[in-house]
């Protein structure tokens, strides 16, 4: 084989295999509902035994036809996530959903889904959304957004930093997303950088966003909330 043709393959293959355990892993028989009491650590939960398994296992009265409370959340939004932390039945499956409530000028902050992609669809009001590129060469943290209004859907692209915004004033928004992972996990940048335990250092955070380490210091002091309930 030549020395090119065993390179194109090597890449080839190694293209492959990074993609394919990029997601969640393809479930190999029809159920594998989590069992979330077994000891056995492995990636996701360990199945339980399917003789065990009823139709609870795949269900939760979740009310996501019903409003959430708002009015606690510093940014004005309230996410409601369904993984399989709270349903069994979607360990192995890939999927999830979450309702998300804003209230009038809420957002849902810029954040990051590290093993999932999303797709909004907004059930009442309006929203600005919009998400960033990575580094690249030819479009280096490139902002792509659009207002959406009821029954309008957006994507936001696996791992990439995106935001919801209801720009109303006085009505607020709902919507559906659903994510391509059964734990897809979310990464809040704002308190990810400076809310973090312990802080990071505020003499990296001071040059890595060219500011004096007193603004630094004051951001970390803030008190960064979680918005998912």
């Amino acid at each position: 084989m030549a020395a090119s043709t065993y390179f194109l393959l090597v890449a080839f293959l190694a293209l492959v295999t990074s993609h394919a355990i990029a997601s969640d892993p393809s479930p190999l028989q029809d159920f594998c509902v989590a069992d979330k009491d077994s000891p056995v650590k492995v990636n996701g939960f360990v199945c339980k035994d399917p003789m065990a398994v009823n139709a609870d296992d795949f269900f939760k009265a979740a009310k996501l036809d019903q409003p959430r409370d708002t009015t606690k959340s510093k940014v004005g939004s309230n996410v409601t996530l369904i993984n399989v932390l709270q349903l069994p039945g979607l360990n192995t499956l890939g999927i999830s959903l979450a309702r998300i409530d804003y209230e009038p000028l809420g957002q849902n902050p810029p954040h990051t889904h590290p093993r999932a992609t999303e797709i909004l669809t907004v059930l009442e009001g309006t929203l600005y959304v919009g998400f960033v590129t990575s580094n690249q060469a030819d479009r280096s943290n490139k902002l792509f957004a659009k207002v959406l209004n009821k029954g309008d859907v957006f994507v936001f692209p696996q791992g990439l930093i995106h935001f919801q915004f209801n720009p109303a004033h006085d009505k607020p928004a709902v919507a559906l997303a659903a994510l391509s992972s059964q734990n897809p996990g979310a990464i809040t940048i704002a308190n990810a950088v400076f809310g973090s335990k312990p802080p990071i250092s505020d003499d990296v955070l001071a040059k890595a966003f060219q500011v004096q380490k007193g603004t630094i210091d004051w951001l970390q002091a803030q008190f960064w909330e979680n918005n998912h309930y």
